[in-house]
Parts: structure tokens; C-alpha cells; sequence
């Protein structure tokens, strides 16, 4: 289609993102049986824990438990979020190939996320970075609050263009720009990425979308015509944020790649097995799966859908 990437890489970030804020422990087992599940649909990338303190993320509490008992396929990247130099001292030990730091575009957001000033989470993430690149470690940072902030209202696209360049700078391979409340819409979805853009190359960026407000799909969409060919999203729409009072979970992996087929854009997942690991986990956690195609299945018995899906008139 015209516009749009012909490829689209799908960042699962279910198992750490989507599983951090549940409100029940989730067994160590089960989360390395949704991990394996999810390395059998065709996913390119899982991000499976976070090496922060076990006191301010209890359910990531077993990261090193999780990331010793996954059966890593070898077309598959499993990246682990850490906070500082000890998070990613325990990573490597643990074996990881790949990291994500984090950061926010709010300052209020950054001291009640990681009780410091976005300047001070720079300076913790910066050694970060740099120990990554000498061990050609890919690393990618997310950027909070891109489009708004719980305590803070709207964000600037100007600031966050600025922080976005100040990660690339550092050597961040991607930077997934946040809408961590669900607060955007098409429009400001749009005009933040292109502010972003005049920094950082359209072929860096990510977009994590919550779709608290219904508004993800879309505003993916619109930015998938500026060029932006990676997206985050979580099985069932598993997620929610701690520190973002009222924030909904992540986009749902099975819708985004659901749209993206019926575009004709490639993803190289199998959505009928990706519906099965969301109904399992949610089956799991004992909640309700918010994935829409999740619930509703596939239609006209289509079950080949790791290819683009016919457009009408097609034999």
C-alpha cells in the first residue's frame, strides 16, 4: 500500500511489560511456558523481564529463574529491560544478548517511575549504553509519556524530539517513543514522530502505543505512513503502568497483526497460533483476553495468516 512499510517487526512485550503490573504472582513456570509459546509463532522479538530491585517489581522478581528456563529459538531476539550498571551486570550474567533502558519525557513521571530527575536517569543509563556497545549488545531505550503525562498533561513534541536525539546519540540502536497513558490521537501521534524525525532516522523508531482511550490502532496506523516499521505490542493487551494511574494495557499483538495483514503488510507471524498463546495466558491469569481478534477469532476460516490476508476479489 502506498505509504506504508511492506514489513512491519512486532516488538512482543507481553512477558515483561505486560506481566509487571499483575496484580497476583504469576508462577515462574507459566511465564516460561508463555515465552516459549510465543517463540513458536513467528515473533521476531519477545522482551521477557526486567532486572530492576525485586522490592519495586515483585512479579519480575524471578528474572533470573525465566531467563535460565526459556528455550531460545535462534531466529528470535530476547531482549531484558535493566535500570543501571547492577541491572545489567545480573543480565549478562543471566546470558542476555539484548537490552532496553528506559527513561520519560516527564520529570514528575521519572521521580515517581524511578524516583530521579530525567537528567539523573541519563547519567545512569548512559554507562549502560556504553558497556552494551563494547560488548556489541543491541540496545534500544524507551521513552515515557510521549504523548502525555498523568501528572503533567500534554507533552511537548519539541521535548520529546530532544530527548529521542539525546538516546540516539548515545548509540541506542532503537528508541520506542511511549504513549504510556493512551492519551494521543492520530494527529499528535503524527506531529510528535515527524518532530522525532528531524532527529532520529525514521528506520530507529519504534512506537509502543497503550490503548486506554481506544486510539492505538489508529495512531499506529498514521504513523506507519511517516515510515516507522517497528511496533510494541502485548498478547491479549496485557499491561498497564504502576506509576500512570488509569492507564490501560498495551495495544494487543493479535489486533495490530491483524490489521497489518489485512493491509498486505508482511510480519512473518502465524496470528492463529499468536490467538492461541492469548487465550492461554489469559486462561493463566484468569482475566478477561482484550485482544479483540483474541475474543473473536479469525473470520471466513482463515487459518494461513502469516502472510498478508486476500483482498476481496482474490481467487
Amino acid at each position: 500500500m502506498k505509504n506504508y512499510p511492506a514489513e512491519v517487526k512486532i516488538v512482543e512485550v507481553g512477558p515483561r511489560d505486560g506481566l509487571q503490573n499483575e496484580p497476583q504472582p504469576v508462577p515462574t513456570e507459566t511465564k516460561i511456558d508463555f515465552i516459549n509459546r510465543l517463540s513458536e509463532t513467528g515473533l521476531p522479538v519477545i522482551e521477557v523481564t526486567s532486572f530492576v530491585r525485586h522490592e519495586l517489581v515483585p512479579q519480575l522478581a524471578d528474572a533470573e529463574k525465566v531467563c535460565a528456563g526459556i528455550v531460545r529459538q535462534p531466529d528470535v531476539a530476547y531482549p531484558v529491560l535493566v535500570p543501571n550498571m547492577q541491572g545489567l551486570e545480573r543480565a549478562l550474567t543471566s546470558g542476555a544478548t539484548a537490552i532496553a533502558v528506559f527513561t520519560a519525557v516527564s520529570e514528575t513521571f521519572s521521580q515517581k517511575n524511578t524516583g530521579c530527575t530525567i537528567k539523573e536517569s541519563f547519567d545512569r543509563l548512559a554507562p549502560v549504553v556504553s558497556r552494551a556497545i563494547e560488548l556489541n549488545l543491541p540496545v534500544r531505550a524507551y521513552l515515557s509519556c510521549c504523548l502525555g503525562c498523568p501528572y503533567e498533561g500534554p507533552i511537548r513534541p519539541e521535548k520529546v524530539a530532544g530527548l529521542a536525539g539525546s538516546l540516539y546519540e548515545l548509540g541506542c540502536d532503537e528508541i520506542s517513543l511511549g504513549d504510556t497513558i493512551g492519551a494521543g490521537t492520530p494527529r499528535a501521534a503524527r506531529e510528535m514522530v515527524e518532530h522525532v524525525m528531524q532527529l532520529v532516522p525514521a528506520e530507529r523508531l519504534a512506537v509502543h502505543f497503550h490503548d486506554t482511550r481506544g486510539q492505538a490502532l489508529a495512531n499506529i496506523l498514521a504513523c506507519l505512513s511517516l515510515g516507522v516499521a517497528i511496533v510494541d505490542t502485548s498478547v491479549a493487551g496485557l499491561g498497564g503502568c504502576p506509576y500512570a494511574p488509569g492507564a490501560g494495557g498495551n495495544v494487543a499483538t493479535e489486533d495490530v497483526v491483524y490489521m497489518l495483514h489485512g493491509m498486505g503488510i508482511k510480519t512473518g507471524i502465524e496470528l492463529p497460533k499468536l490467538i492461541e498463546v492469548g487465550r492461554f495466558v489469559c486462561a493463566k491469569l484468569g482475566r478477561q483476553n482484550e485482544s479483540r481478534v483474541g475474543r473473536a477469532g479469525l473470520p471466513f476460516g482463515l487459518q494461513n495468516t502469516s502472510s498478508p490476508l486476500p483482498s476481496a476479489g482474490e481467487g
